[in-house]
């Protein structure tokens, strides 16, 4: 069975890979059928046949889990169109001291509405 997996190289700490289509049962730096891009996680800059390989996985290949992300996120020229989380999970703490927050600035507006129609 064929794989599309990662091929590890560059420096301790400091990873880059190659995206290889390989044997499964051959070791991880084992020689490739065929490479199909380049991929550093440190820059997040990618270049990768995309078509060839949808090919691939079209005839029976198997991409990881990380390499399927990235051939789902990859542009037509090759790059990965790598999207930043926006969202933030807040601590149990802050979360509660934004809800306080949020009802006092509604409790001093209410506060302020009264005063007005009181005034009028």
């Amino acid at each position: 069975m064929l794989k599309i997996r990662l091929k590890r190289l560059g420096a301790k700490k400091n990873p880059t890979y190659r995206v290889i289509v390989i044997n499964s049962t051959t070791k991880r730096e084992g020689r490739p059928i065929q490479e199909l891009g380049h991929y550093n996680p440190k820059t997040k800059l990618m270049k990768l046949d995309k078509a060839t390989a949808l090919d691939w996985i079209s005839k029976g290949a198997q991409p990881t889990e990380t390499v399927a992300y990235l051939i789902k996120n990859c542009n037509e020229d090759g790059s990965l169109n790598y999207v930043k989380k926006e969202t933030v999970k807040l601590s149990k703490k802050a979360l509660a001291k934004k809800q306080a927050e949020e009802e006092a600035a509604k409790a001093a507006a209410e506060a302020a509405a009264q005063t007005e129609e009181a005034q009028a």
